[in-house]
């Protein structure tokens, strides 16, 4: 049995697998996920786990050079934004509207599904590069 770091099989094999500039989506619950895209659901009831979290666990095993956050977190989840501005201090982050967010999913690697309830509580992560640092 691993001992540390991301114990969920699937996370972990996700995790392993991106390359640089890769992107995985970490989702409310009502995120939809686009056809072809694999799903891995964590959702066991509404509020958990939460996106915290769930990004926290993420952040600990995963290079993150850029997070995408859609527009509307600014004034609909402002808990969320100001957790993500400071989870992700040092890396990019950029914004865009809701529907063009959703288009973004498409081409990601994998959707991790958390139970969030709250507007907007999603997140593209790209993947950096660790070189050794």
């Amino acid at each position: 049995m691993k001992k540390l770091g991301m114990l969920n099989s699937h996370i972990a094999k996700v995790l392993a697998d991106l390359g640089h500039t890769d992107t995985i989506v970490i989702a409310d619950v009502g995120l939809p996920v686009p056809d072809g895209v694999p799903k891995i659901d964590l959702a066991l009831r509404l509020g958990s786990p939460s996106f915290e979290a769930v990004v926290s666990a993420i952040a600990e095993d995963m290079v993150v050079e850029k997070a995408v956050l859609a527009e509307e977190i600014k004034t609909d989840n402002p808990e969320a934004l100001h957790y993500i501005e400071h989870q992700f201090a040092g890396a990019g982050l950029e914004y865009c509207p809701h529907e063009a967010f959703k288009q973004l999913t498409r081409t990601a690697k994998a959707v991790i599904r958390t139970g969030e309830a709250k507007p907007y509580a999603n997140v593209i992560l790209q993947a950096g590069v660790n070189f050794g640092k």
